[in-house]
C-alpha cells in the first residue's frame, strides 16, 4: 500500500501545481481556466488508473493453489495491511481428508512461496452435509464420521442435513523463522460430549491445533514444532472428498508435543516426543499406571522420500513408528483409560501421482496384542477368543477430468477407497469393521468443492467397550454382521 499512498499525494500535488498559476494571475481568462482544469483532469484520471493497476498486480491477486488437486481456476487471495487471506491455503490447512499430519510442512512450503506476507493469515472452513443411513441392525450404524451411539441414532435408518464441522484459522508471521498457529472447531458430530448433537455439551468451540514453529524453508530445511499437533506416524490421508479411512480412524494423532523435522524437494523426516497418557487421539503411554500426563513418555517417528518421475508425476514411499498406540487397555475398552504397558505400532505407506491416477494404500499394526481384544471372564463363552494385534489398512484411487473430458484443467474427481479396521479373532464380534467408498468432487473453484460419497460398511466394532464390559453379562455390543449403507452429499467451503 506504500505505492498508492504515493500516487495519492501525487494527485493532490499535481492539482496544487496546476492551480497555482491560476492563484498567481492576476485576470485569467475563462478559455485559460477551463484549459487548465481540462489538463487537470486528464492527470488525475492518468494517475487513478495507474494506482488501480497497482493495486491488481500488488495486493490483490490470483494464484494457483501450491499442492493438491490440478484445478481449472484460480483462487482470490487478499496481501493487503495486517491481516490477510488466502482461500486455497485455508482449503488445505483446514482439510481433514489430504496434508492430515502434515499442516506445519503445508504452512512452510505456503511462507517460503511468500503466500502468508501479512502478519496475521485468517482461514476458515464450513462443511455442510445431507445424508441418509440404513442399518440391518437396530440402532447400530458403523459409519464413523460421527460418534456412532444409540443416543444419535435410533432405529435402523437415520437421516441428517445439517453443518458437520466449521474451523476458522490464524496464521501469524512472528518473524522471518517463527510461524504460530491457532485452530478453532466446531464438530458436534464427532466430539466426545455426551448427551445427541442438540445438546449443548457437544456444540462448544474447542482449540483442535495449538503451536509455534521454528522454521524458514528458503534458509534451511530444518523445523522445530511444540504445541498441540498431529502426530508424524503413517499417511492417514484419503482419496475420498470427505469420509475418513478407518486408518485415520484407527491411527492418527493429535497430542501435545515438540516435533523436529527435516524437510527438502525429496526427503521428510519427522520425530515428536509426546506427551504420556492417553492424547487426544491415538496416543497412549501410561505415567505410573495413570492417563495423567505428567511425563514426556511417548515417541512417534516418519520418514518418506519422494521419487520425481517428472515434472507432475511422482511415487512418496514411507514408514512410522509410535512407542505408545491406543491399543493397550484391558477389558472393559474405554478409550481414556489407563494401560497396564505402552503397545507401540509400526506403519507403511505409498502415494503416487500418475498423469491423471492418484493411488494411495497403507498399512499399520501393534507389535503387540491388544489385551482388551479378549475377554477374561471364564463364564463368558465369549471368552474363546484370544486377544489379537490390532491393524488397519487402505487402498484407493482417484481419478481427475476437465468437463464433458474436453479441457485438460481438472475440477471433476471419482474415487474409490476400501479401508479395514481390525480389532479381534476371527469369528469375534468385534473382529473387523470394512469400510468402501465411492466418491465424486466438482470444485466450483479450488476452495469450494461439492461432493457426493456412496458408503458401505461392513461391522460394527465401536472402541469403547469394544470387547463387552457395558452390558451386566459382561458382553458385546459389537457386531460382526452389522452392515450400514449410506448416500450423502455435501459441500466443503474455505476461505
Amino acid at each position: 500500500m506504500k505505492r498508492a499512498t504515493w500516487l495519492t499525494s501525487g494527485v493532490a500535488l499535481a492539482a496544487l501545481v496546476s492551480l497555482a498559476p491560476v492563484a498567481s494571475a492576476q485576470s485569467p481568462s475563462n478559455e485559460d481556466l477551463l484549459a487548465r482544469i481540462e489538463k487537470l483532469e486528464a492527470q488525475n484520471a492518468a494517475l487513478m488508473s495507474r494506482l488501480d493497476r497497482m493495486l491488481d498486480e500488488d495486493d490483490i491477486e490470483r494464484v494457483p493453489a501450491s499442492d493438491g488437486p490440478e484445478l481449472a481456476t484460480d483462487t482470490l487471495v487478499n496481501r493487503t495491511g495486517f491481516v490477510g487471506t488466502d482461500a486455497a491455503y485455508g482449503f488445505d490447512v483446514l482439510d481433514a481428508a489430504e496434508y492430515v499430519n502434515k499442516k506445519p510442512i503445508v504452512q512452510l512450503k505456503a511462507r517460503a512461496e511468500d503466500r502468508l506476507a501479512t502478519p496475521l493469515t485468517v482461514s476458515g472452513s464450513i462443511i455442510g452435509i445431507a445424508n441418509y443411513q440404513d442399518s440391518n441392525r437396530d440402532s447400530k450404524f458403523g459409519y464413523l464420521m460421527r460418534n456412532p451411539t444409540s443416543a444419535n441414532q435410533i432405529g435402523d435408518h437415520v437421516s441428517e442435513a445439517l453443518i458437520h464441522s466449521a474451523q476458522l484459522g490464524f496464521t501469524a508471521n512472528f518473524s522471518d523463522w517463527l510461524t504460530g498457529y491457532a485452530e478453532i472447531l466446531y464438530n458436534p458430530q464427532q466430539n466426545f460430549a455426551s448427551g445427541t448433537i442438540t445438546s449443548l455439551d457437544r456444540n462448544q468451540l474447542v482449540m483442535q491445533r495449538a503451536y509455534l514453529m521454528l522454521g524458514n524453508l528458503e534458509r534451511s530445511p530444518l523445523f522445530a514444532v511444540i504445541g498441540k499437533v498431529d502426530t508424524p506416524f503413517g499417511l492417514n490421508d484419503t482419496v475420498s472428498p470427505f469420509t475418513n479411512s478407518t486408518s485415520w480412524h484407527s491411527f492418527a494423532g493429535l497430542a501435545y508435543g515438540a516435533q523436529v523435522g527435516y524437510v527438502d524437494e525429496n526427503l521428510m523426516v519427522r520425530a515428536m516426543a509426546i506427551q504420556g497418557g492417553a492424547q487426544f487421539r491415538a496416543a497412549n503411554a501410561p505415567v505410573e499406571g495413570t492417563v495423567v500426563p505428567s511425563r514426556v513418555n511417548n515417541f512417534a517417528v516418519d520418514a518418506n522420500y519422494t521419487f520425481h518421475l517428472n515434472d507432475a508425476d511422482w511415487v512418496m514411499l514411507g514408514a512410522s513408528y509410535e512407542h505408545g498406540s491406543p491399543y493397550c487397555q484391558s477389558y472393559p475398552v474405554f478409550h481414556f483409560n489407563p494401560c497396564g504397558d505402552n503397545n507401540p505400532a509400526w506403519a507403511a505407506y505409498a502415494h503416487t501421482q500418475l498423469g491423471a491416477f492418484e493411488l494411495l494404500g497403507e498399512f499399520a499394526e501393534t507389535t503387540e496384542e491388544w489385551p482388551g481384544s479378549a475377554v477374561p471372564i471364564p463364564t463368558n463363552p465369549l471368552s474363546v477368543y484370544e486377544a489379537q494385534k490390532t491393524r488397519s489398512w487402505t487402498v484407493g484411487g482417484r481419478y481427475g477430468f476437465g468437463d464433458f473430458l474436453l479441457s485438460d484443467k481438472r475440477t471433476n474427481y471419482v474415487s474409490l477407497e476400501f479401508s479395514q479396521f481390525r480389532a479381534g479373532d476371527d469369528g469375534a464380534p468385534w473382529e473387523r469393521q470394512n469400510q468402501f467408498v465411492l466418491g465424486y468432487s466438482r470444485y466450483l473453484i479450488d476452495n469450494v468443492n461439492l461432493f457426493a460419497e456412496a458408503i458401505h460398511v461392513d461391522g460394527f466394532a465401536p472402541l469403547n467397550f469394544l470387547s463387552g464390559g457395558n452390558f451386566p453379562d459382561g458382553s458385546t455390543w459389537a457386531d460382526n454382521d452389522a452392515k450400514t449403507d449410506v448416500i450423502l452429499v455435501g459441500a466443503h467451503t474455505a476461505f
